[in-house]
């Protein structure tokens, strides 16, 4: 539901570049562009595709006012930033309206778009990509053109905020937020999903794309140091070899599931768990996971990533630990928790982190920024006439 009202005139179309695909995982880019879809027309461009056969846009209409838009280039494609160029002019001649924003996850896309005229650039900066495995060796420098050209500049926490804060102008910080009433239904009697429902409890689960950022030795030492808990993961492995992750009896991993289905599943965890090493990728995150399993009603345990201690391990509704000894003590802490002492704080502070408020503080600060651009463009029609008439002494006739 929208809690920013519209411009009084039309709204801009808003062309979002995203390293992370729509059908990925559904997370920050997801939650606020189908928001802003309800309002204007949104076009999520995401990175190429390389297949045999010529260039050409794939394009796909999602929610209501939403498209998604994938390159597809030839395996020898040439010169790639040129075809990418080409086929990016040619969309937005055909479909973009005069008055659009760009709104960018990533700088690498700035090659083949920093030459469009937006009337407003964001950069949504959710995590420190040159700290991520295979980040672009050209990725700071693009980085660096990105945060001299954008008007707003946007943070996933506040650790990014701190890093970005003196290299633009205009850097607001907006945290990890959650759609609450989605969360919450794992508070109710959930059907065990026929992947989970063999699996013993208590169970101890973790959502989210496995990664660089999974601290393999804590959770393979967490499992052997309570072999009658069962641990279980679910998301897609990414960027490192699956064979590297533990492989015990009480260790499962389910694969990637779609958004909706995630209530189903964790509403029949016992306890939830934020393993992340501590290393370059994880100084700046700022998990979205968190909040939610809070939602969820389960106890929540994590490594001391900065923007969890800050945000939920300072008010104690998260548990924190690093050692495996350390960290199953805290699991075992949480399972024991009285869920009825813990739930009114949790709600007192997920009522003031939603998406929906988040989104609307976004949209606001995109909407003056317009707003008053359009103001400034009407004066500069207006003033140049009324400077022609006083230098010849006119009046209206």
């Amino acid at each position: 539901m929208n809690t920013h009202p519209p411009l009084r005139s039309a709204l801009p179309d808003l062309l979002c570049f995203s390293h992370l695909r729509w059908d990925f995982v559904f997370q920050r880019p997801q939650h606020l562009m189908t928001r802003f879809a309800e309002r204007q027309r949104v076009y999520f461009i995401e990175e190429p595709e390389y297949r045999p056969g010529s260039a050409e846009l794939r394009i796909q209409k999602r929610e209501a006012g939403l498209t998604v838009i994938t390159p597809q280039l030839p395996v020898d494609h040439g010169s790639e930033r040129e075809q990418l160029k080409r086929m990016l002019d040619d969309f937005v001649r055909r479909n973009v309206s005069l008055r659009f924003v760009s709104w960018y996850y990533s700088p690498m896309f700035l090659p083949w778009s920093a030459h469009i005229e937006p009337e407003v650039v964001v950069y949504d900066c959710m995590d420190e990509l040159s700290a991520f495995k295979g980040a672009p060796p050209n990725l700071l420098q693009l980085e660096e053109q990105l945060l001299q050209r954008a008007d707003l500049v946007f943070t996933g926490g506040h650790s990014l905020y701190e890093a970005k804060k003196h290299r633009n102008p205009n850097v607001y910080p907006f945290v990890s937020s959650i759609d609450v009433a989605h969360f919450a239904q794992a508070r109710q009697p959930q059907t065990d999903p026929a992947d989970q429902e063999a699996i013993p409890n208590p169970r101890i689960g973790f959502f989210g794309v496995l990664d660089e950022r999974l601290d393999i030795e804590l959770l393979d030492g967490a499992a052997s140091l309570r072999s009658d808990w069962h641990f279980v993961l679910i998301g897609p492995v990414v960027k490192i070899e699956s064979s590297k992750l533990p492989r015990k009896a009480n260790v499962h991993y389910l694969g990637a599931k779609s958004y909706k289905e995630l209530p189903q599943y964790i509403g029949r965890w016992d306890a939830a768990i934020i393993p992340f090493a501590r290393n370059e990728s994880t100084r700046f995150i700022s998990p979205t996971k968190t909040p939610e399993y809070l939602a969820a009603g389960l106890p929540v345990v994590s490594t001391s990533i900065q923007d969890v201690i800050r945000a939920y391990g300072s008010t104690g509704l998260v548990q924190i630990a690093d050692e495996p000894a350390d960290f199953v003590e805290a699991i075992e802490r949480g399972l024991r928790e009285d869920a009825r002492s813990r739930l009114p704080k949790v709600d007192a502070l997920l009522c003031r982190t939603c998406w929906s408020q988040t989104w609307g503080r976004m949209a606001e600060l995109i909407d003056d920024l317009v707003e008053n651009r359009e103001q400034k463009k009407t004066r500069s029609l207006v003033n140049p006439l009324k400077l022609s008439r006083a230098a010849y002494g006119g009046s209206r006739v």
